[in-house]
């Protein structure tokens, strides 16, 4: 009787226990990892919901128009530029403690925003807000 030859034998390779060791690192990578958030500017986000009126006595407010105007306070900003922000906001600021509120429009440029607040933070305002609105048909 003849018997079959049978080939060499492919080894087999067990993906379980090598699974378990890429998640084990994976784990000790996330859990050693220490995340570090610098922040140049710190933002004082009201809540929508359950926003109050703060009493402020002085206020800066820049406010960004859906069609892309920056106005600060009621005057209109000839040039939507660094430099011309920065001028008008170191001519408001009237003391180290005066918080600024920017006002932008939902449709309003996202690069104008993120301008005044660089602006913002710049010119060394450390209490920035963004204002929002209340939702409609909400009870208080």
């Amino acid at each position: 009787m003849r018997l079959q030859e049978e080939g060499p034998e492919e080894p087999d390779i067990n993906l379980t226990s090598l699974i378990d060791v890429v998640f084990l690192l994976l784990i000790f990578f996330m859990v050693s990892t220490t995340f570090d958030r610098q922040a140049l500017l710190r933002l004082e986000l009201p809540e929508a919901e359950t926003a109050e009126a703060e009493s402020v006595p002085r206020v800066i407010e820049v406010t960004v128009t859906e069609d892309g105007r920056i106005l600060v306070g009621d005057d209109l900003l000839t040039e939507n530029n660094r430099a011309a922000l920065r001028a008008v906001l170191d001519q408001r600021r009237a003391d180290d403690d005066a918080p600024l509120v920017v006002r932008a429009d939902t449709r309003a440029p996202h690069g104008l925003v993120v301008l005044v607040l660089d602006v913002a933070a710049a010119a060394g305002f450390q209490r920035v807000g963004i204002a929002t609105l209340e939702p409609p048909g909400e009870p208080e």
